[in-house]
């Protein structure tokens, strides 16, 4: 822009042009220096070109820069989701942080490293990692002349609880009927049953759910009641749990004989409490009946007692008037 000022300068002190040719000359000079100047202010917004794995808990770093590597110091650099209606995840303007309408699930999650804005670096820091923040991000960043922006794709990877085998109760077959379920999971996992020698066994029915916590899945199965162990394995990439069943009838058998003493003693509670409440119920009646009989008895006696003095005093006086 300086070298296009000299030259126009110089320009000027030719005084042997016409003024036709002088007007035609700085004017081209002038388009000559604006587009000059306007290639200088441009720049392109760089980001990843791959996804950007993340683990749930954890912080991730997501990466977005200008080229050529110009400060973004005085610029304005904006994170939004466009897949959640473009809800704010950061803010900076005006040299500052300005994060008043910041999405409430990334309050106090969010940083910009403000030093590395001089080399052009507008990488966003995500502290404890959540499900709900996998998805898309846009990096924005506008200068007084021009703008870009860079995607970004999150994915989120989160491993859930322990597998939990319960039994679901037995057949006419004595065949077992058992549930593994397992929830917290993010992307979908694999469940699978495994018998005592790491074969494979199928599932009867499989059942998946998704919600902010992340994928929760339960499948079923039958097996024959012997002796045997059951395994219930869920996979996610490099992550595995293992949760095992002992399906012997040695094992079982104690098992049931403690859900029929269980089931006689759930209803031995049952009658014994209707017996209590019909006693307790009884014993308020008695004594609500016994204490209306003492209020009428007390009732009377205040009666003859007033009946009484009233007699002793009329007698009294009528024997002072004779």
């Amino acid at each position: 822009m300086i070298s296009c000022i000299i030259l126009f300068i110089h320009t000027l002190e030719l005084k042997h042009l016409c003024p036709s040719e002088m007007k035609f000359i700085c004017l081209t000079l002038l388009i000559m220096c604006g587009i000059t100047y306007s290639r200088s202010e441009q720049y392109e917004v760089v980001g990843p070109a791959d996804t950007v794995f993340a683990v749930a808990g954890e912080d991730v770093i997501l990466p977005c820069s200008v080229k050529p590597n110009i400060s973004v110091v005085d610029m304005r650099v904006e994170w939004f989701r466009p897949d959640l209606k473009n809800a704010l995840v950061y803010l900076y303007e005006d040299h500052d942080d300005r994060n008043a309408e910041q999405t409430e699930s990334y309050r106090g999650r969010t940083k910009l490293n403000h030093q590395e804005l001089q080399r052009g670096d507008a990488s966003l820091k995500l502290s404890s990692v959540q499900v709900s923040d996998e998805g898309r991000y846009k990096c924005f960043i506008q200068s007084k002349s021009w703008y870009d922006d860079a995607t970004v794709d999150v994915s989120v990877e989160a491993v859930g609880r322990p597998p939990v085998i319960t039994v679901d109760g037995f057949d006419h077959s004595e065949r077992l009927h058992l549930q593994c379920e397992s929830e917290g999971w993010n992307p979908e996992p694999d469940l699978e049953w495994l018998d005592s020698e790491g074969v494979r066994l199928s599932s009867e029915t499989a059942e998946m759910q998704r919600n902010t916590d992340g994928f929760s899945v339960k499948h079923t199965i039958t097996v024959q009641h012997r002796d045997d162990k059951i395994h219930c394995r869920v996979k996610l990439r490099h992550h595995m749990l293992e949760t095992l069943i002992i399906t012997s009838s040695k094992s079982f058998n104690p098992w049931r004989t403690s859900i029929i003493l269980s089931s006689v003693a759930v209803v031995l509670i049952v009658i014994a409490g209707i017996l209590l409440a019909a006693f307790v119920r009884k014993t308020r009646e008695h004594d609500e009946l016994q204490n209306e009989n003492e209020r009428k008895k007390r009732g009377e006696f205040v009666f003859f007692s007033s009946y009484f003095i009233f007699n002793v005093k009329f007698v009294f006086i009528y024997k002072i008037s004779t």
